[in-house]
């Protein structure tokens, strides 16, 4: 059997949890098995670290602690933006989505978690940010660095 070492390009399925068991992510209603690079950085360095040494064929559950994916609930993400700094149509709404620009000029998605009457409250965390994650996944193929 193939074991998976840094170079290589791996094709994996995978699904993602929250720890309430709520499935959150999963290759088989994301468009197929994912292929990466093992060193490219495309996933998570603890998803990364296990596939590292995986047999081909091999399964393997990895609890990913929040600090190590999406990191921790940040309340400075948490932003008030005046209704007059806002499109009049469409008018905002609980969960619809934004895009601001940060102060260093990159653009962050937020999502309206509050509507007032002067104001919209809107949320650039990650919307899984602050949850322990489990990951189930399947080495299907490794393909050995050139």
């Amino acid at each position: 059997m193939t074991t998976a070492k840094q170079g290589d390009t791996v094709v994996i399925d995978f699904t993602v949890k929250k720890q309430d068991g709520t499935v959150v992510g999963n290759t088989s209603e994301g468009g197929g098995p994912q292929t990466l690079t093992l060193g490219d950085k495309e996933i998570f360095p603890a998803i990364e670290e296990a596939l590292t040494g995986m047999e081909e064929g091999a399964s393997k559950t990895v609890d990913l602690p929040c600090e190590k994916g999406f990191g921790p609930r940040r309340p400075e993400l948490i932003i008030d933006i005046p209704r007059g700094n806002l499109p009049a149509e469409p008018a905002p709404q609980v969960g619809m989505g934004l895009q601001a620009t940060n102060q260093q000029g990159q653009p962050i998605n937020m999502v309206i978690v509050h509507v007032g009457d002067d104001s919209v409250k809107a949320d650039g965390n990650h919307p899984l940010a602050g949850e322990d994650l489990t990951f189930d996944i399947t080495l299907k193929e490794v393909k050995a660095a050139a």
